[in-house]
């Protein structure tokens, strides 16, 4: 699936991933719903992966957002 096929249900709650990501990359998922310090902050994308810490910012790089491997991550 394309990115833009994926992003609606990364917003659902959906954690997805690339086929042809091959390292320690386990999945992506959208935040929504954070706050820092009582204060709202924007939606962001976190990756997690096999490695310490296991949480990192994810943004997607043109190869990403192009890509047509995207799947759901049960």
């Amino acid at each position: 699936m394309t990115f833009n096929e994926a992003l609606p249900l990364l917003s659902s709650g959906k954690k997805v991933i690339r086929s042809g990501w091959g390292g320690s990359e386990q999945y992506i998922f959208l935040v929504a719903d954070a706050t820092y310090q009582g204060a709202a902050i924007n939606p962001y994308f976190l990756i997690k992966t096999d490695e310490t810490p296991s949480l990192s910012m994810f943004q997607p790089t043109s190869c990403d957002l192009l890509a047509t491997d995207w799947q759901i991550v049960e």
